[in-house]
């Protein structure tokens, strides 16, 4: 009796400009079988950004993307162009 858990990203999605949302599903099967299946979703955006309260200066931070799998990242880099990039700066510093 062989107890199997895989873990993936089952379904990637660029919603808006520049949302990238990882569904990753948890599959138990037993002997080929399969037990159970769950769900866990998480969204990606380009950078993290904040602002100075001091001087009204804003730092953005390019989002680390190398903890994603390889079509995690094929499609946030394809999805993240600089004008997305500039887009996203601008939209969040408004």
């Amino acid at each position: 009796m062989a107890i199997t858990k895989t873990i993936k990203a089952d379904k990637i999605e660029v919603v808006g400009d520049w949302n990238v949302q990882v569904r990753v599903a948890t599959i138990i099967k037993e002997d080929g079988v399969e037990l159970t299946r769950s769900f866990n979703r998480h969204v990606l955006q380009p950078f993290t950004s904040s602002q100075d309260p001091d001087d009204n200066s804003w730092t953005h931070t390019a989002t680390d993307i190398s903890g994603e799998g390889a079509q995690v990242q094929a499609i946030a880099t394809a999805a993240w162009t600089d004008d997305v990039k500039d887009a996203y700066k601008t939209w969040k510093e408004a």
